[in-house]
């Protein structure tokens, strides 16, 4: 609450999502039936859900110390409760609650008003203590084994589609609970940073983009290589090797005290210098944890100080269009003197079959 509190609000609300996870351990699946934990300043947290759920939170390993309020189907006012359980004022509300528990929650009282608790407390679970960092660690580490293993199997004239099918098989095989996403973009599809893979197949020539990721042991992993099949041209090696002097460069930049978009221009700075600022359309990075996207966002315009324990991707990339794109993600940790990679998968240039 002390964070609530410099911020000038009265309090939080925290809808189902990666917040009430972490605040609580209760981890319910978003529904019509409202479930909310309710944070007032000068007042015990109270987690109101349906009768159905109690059982689940009541057993949640941040319980201990929750008031529990449980309301019925067809006999309880839940936005009443919640209400109730709040004096009149200004409260934060997570971003994942439901657009129509917000608004019914507006309807119910005009003495409170609600803002976005991404904005005004942006760094709720960015600073990830040493069991946090470890499963990201972990999670990274399966990612990399991900990475050499898919280099054994073939390339050319396979869809782009069959290799993300490896890449997800091969992270459930390594730890993963969860396969969240397997982009392949090869050739012209590689300058489309979040291409849908497809039944494109694969070509000698070819530079092929692969950003995979997933859930392991609740947090998340996220990682791009870009390989070549077959020897890649003097334009492709050129890029290549301007895209990892970049990476490095942010790499480099980070360390407890620096703003966030100064590891951002960071790696920018080597892409513009090289002719190429054009073509890196994207922001550097993006914080990581409980959700694969999440604050701190390495990006031109965020002040944010970087401090000990902020994960985040590290990620420039270069994209020609209608040719090929090139980009190298990993993940990195802000340690007490600089940072520490929690991916260690080859970023020399590879070459496949």
């Amino acid at each position: 609450m002390a964070a609530v509190e410099r911020e000038g609000l009265d309090g939080l609300l925290v809808a189902p999502g990666p917040d009430l996870a972490y605040l609580t351990g209760h981890a319910p699946p978003p529904l019509e039936r409202l479930t909310m934990l309710v944070m007032a300043a000068g007042r015990d947290p109270v987690l109101v859900v349906p009768t159905l759920e109690r059982p689940l939170a009541e057993t949640a390993p941040g319980a201990a110390g929750l008031g529990i309020v449980d309301w019925r189907d067809g006999h309880d006012d839940p936005y009443a409760i919640v209400g109730d359980a709040v004096p009149p004022g200004r409260y934060a509300i997570t971003d994942h609650t439901w657009a129509s528990h917000l608004l019914a929650l507006q309807r119910t009282s005009t003495e409170h008003t609600f803002v976005s608790a991404g904005e005004a407390l942006p760094l709720l679970r960015a600073v990830k203590d040493e069991q946090e960092v470890e499963r990201l660690r972990a999670a990274g580490s399966a990612a990399d084994a991900v990475f050499a293993e898919i280099l054994g199997l073939a390339f050319e004239g396979r869809t782009e589609r069959e290799v993300a099918q490896d890449l997800a098989r091969l992270l459930r095989e390594h730890g993963h609970q969860r396969a969240d996403f397997a982009i392949v973009g090869s050739g012209p599809n590689g300058a489309s940073g979040h291409h849908d893979s497809g039944e494109r197949r694969i070509a000698q020539g070819d530079a092929v983009v692969m950003d995979f990721g997933g859930v392991m042991d609740q947090y998340c992993s996220d990682i791009t290589r870009t390989v070549f099949v077959g020897e890649p041209t003097d334009e492709q090696r050129a890029v290549y090797d301007i895209v990892r002097e970049a990476q490095q460069s942010a790499f480099e930049a980070v360390r407890p005290g620096v703003e966030a978009q100064d590891v951002d221009r960071a790696a920018r700075r080597v892409i513009s210098d090289a002719g190429y600022g054009e073509r890196f359309v994207h922001r550097t990075g993006h914080g990581i944890g409980l959700e694969v996207h999440e604050p701190p966002y390495i990006v031109e315009g965020n002040a944010t100080a970087l401090q000990p324990g902020m994960t985040f991707s590290d990620e420039p990339g270069i994209y020609l269009e209608g040719r090929f794109g090139v980009r190298i993600e990993d993940q990195v940790v802000v340690t007490a003197d600089g940072a520490e990679r929690l991916n260690e998968a080859s970023r020399e240039l590879t070459v496949v079959a």
